[in-house]
């Protein structure tokens, strides 16, 4: 559209995000966002990506913010179509991923009627979000737009929740503001204490100095530096192998990053184990840890009689950076302290021989294979759950690329997240591996990768059930999980992936060996557009 735009608050907030360099919108919006939906299509340079289900939206927002300089925007229609999209927002926040998150409400004239989509979308937020905020005059949409996209870019980076009623984007500038006493804007604190911080239960951790951090971590062996965050990234990783190589502290990144650069040329880190049995063994001589953009250590789900705090008693724990620093910019002070001169080891093997092309699929060879066949420049996104345990050995030697991963546990992510990351970076091949019980919470995604093209191949592991839930269950329960096990299966009837992919617009394929798996692989990743191959694996015990 050309000329200026009309002057109501919907293009007002449009105007300003795009202005400040958001260019990408997921959504899946209603009536009360028809004005919003109208103004993204008159903002030039604005690309509007339509999602089946809010949990793509939100999804596909976080796997762009992990990959692209600038946040996306998603637009949601009212409390119950943020309901929708929450437990992938769970996951953005956890990685500390910027998205912009913008809901449309109802009218403030409206409200107090008891309209069937009448809620309070501000607090439906606030557990998923670090800002929240709700405008009430069209006449400060782009200011409070702008204040969002501030608060999700951080530091620290986060979910920015704007609630927009639909007479606030429908309005005037000129309008004179409603009563405020109906619907008045506010602001809410930043929330990360409830959801990135370790409970009240666990002493506080205070942050050092950067003369602090460098004399804990010439202490040699028993000090611990565990990276996360902004920290996963080339240029953390080379400040921390400089730092690990002068003083002989030890190095590791948290179990679940959100981005993870690796492969050739790329120093290396091991994630700590996510198992917790696994990661207290690899904790246990620790007397210093030094958290560098991650989080204090604990076990995902809590086992009745033990500690869920997975730092060793009596271990020292200091925080490198204090929220609103540069955490990267404190690892490269710090390496320039104690290692000035010293040159970070790059990773330069070559990967693993692959399996036999007659070989029996199983989570090992589908990771071997995947390892091997890996392009130079290409994004893997994990929600193997199960069935990823052999695949950060098996790719640690790839070309070199960037591993996403399910911070928040919240499942159903990886689909969307490979929709986000590939329209970040449409010159980068995704290749997403997927577990089959997780594949079908969004699996509508594959509708936006065909109406999208987008350059995405999806592996989905299936072992046909719910192998996550099996282990846990016997892990918690014993024998008498047994009776449970009919209960997470996926057999009744099979789920057929080929057909699901087919019926959305995605290619598809069902392949049988080591050498199938290998060939169709490396297929779809020379030729444009998306694919899925379902391989059958046997279920992780």
């Amino acid at each position: 559209m050309s000329g200026t735009p009309p002057g109501d608050g919907a293009h007002a907030l449009t105007a300003a995000l795009r202005a400040a360099g958001v260019s990408v919108c997921f959504t899946n919006p209603g009536t009360s966002e028809v004005h919003l939906v109208a103004a993204l299509q008159d903002t030039p340079g604005t690309r509007t990506v339509m999602c089946l289900f809010e949990g793509v939206a939100t999804g596909a927002a976080d796997g762009y913010g992990r990959m692209a300089p600038v946040p996306a925007m998603t637009l949601l229609h009212q409390g119950a179509g943020l309901a929708n999209g929450l437990a992938n927002l769970h996951n953005a926040q956890r990685a500390g991923t910027p998205v912009v998150n913008v809901v449309g409400d109802g009218a403030i004239s409206h409200r107090g009627l008891g309209a069937p989509l009448e809620s309070d979308v501000a607090a439906l937020a606030r557990p998923m979000s670090q800002w929240v905020r709700s405008s009430a005059h069209a006449a400060d949409l782009g200011a409070d737009a702008l204040a969002a996209l501030r608060a999700a870019c951080g530091p620290p980076s986060g979910v920015a929740t704007l609630v927009v009623p639909s007479d606030v984007a429908w309005s005037p500038w000129s309008r004179e503001p409603p009563d405020d006493s109906l619907h008045p804007t506010t602001e809410a604190d930043p929330v990360t204490t409830g959801i990135r911080q370790p409970s009240t239960t666990i002493t506080t951790i205070t942050a050092d100095t950067p003369a602090d951090s460098a004399r804990a971590l010439r202490a040699g062996p028993g000090t611990l530096l565990l990276l996360g965050g902004p920290t996963l990234t080339a240029r953390g990783l080379a400040a921390a192998d400089r730092i690990a190589r002068a003083t002989g502290a030890r190095i590791l990144a948290e179990p679940f990053p959100g981005r993870l650069e690796r492969g050739l040329g790329v120093p290396f880190v091991e994630r700590l184990d996510s198992a917790p049995e696994a990661a207290r063994a690899r904790l246990a001589d620790v007397t210093r840890l030094i958290l560098a953009g991650a989080a204090r250590p604990v076990t995902a789900f809590a086992t009745p009689g033990v500690s869920g705090d997975l730092v060793p008693p009596g271990c020292a724990v200091t925080r490198l950076a204090d929220h609103g620093q540069d955490v990267v910019d404190v690892l490269d002070e710090v390496a320039d302290q104690v290692a000035p001169g010293i040159r970070p080891r790059l990773h330069g093997a070559l990967p693993g021989p692959r399996p036999s092309p007659g070989a029996e699929l199983t989570a090992e060879t589908v990771a071997r294979v995947v390892g091997a066949v890996l392009p130079e420049g290409a994004v893997l996104v994990d929600e193997t759950n199960t069935s990823g345990a052999a695949l950060p050995t098996a790719t640690a030697s790839s070309a070199r690329h960037d591993l996403l991963t399910l911070s928040g546990f919240a499942i159903g992510h990886g689909l969307p997240l490979a929709v986000g990351a590939q329209l970040a970076c449409p010159e980068r091949p995704v290749v997403c591996l997927e577990a089959d019980g997780s594949a079908m919470y969004t699996l509508s995604a594959l509708w936006t990768q065909a109406r999208e093209n987008l350059d995405v191949t999806v592996l989905v592991l299936n072992n046909r059930g719910y192998a996550i839930l099996r282990r846990e269950a016997r892990r918690m329960l014993g024998p008498s999980a047994e009776p449970l096990a009919e209960l997470f299966d996926l057999d009744r009837p099979d789920l057929d992936f080929v057909r699901l992919s087919e019926g959305m617009g995605v290619p598809a394929c069902r392949v049988r060996t080591v050498g199938e798996l290998a060939d169709q692989l490396k297929g779809a990743l020379s030729e444009p557009g998306p694919h899925l191959i379902d391989v059958p694996v046997p279920a992780a015990h």
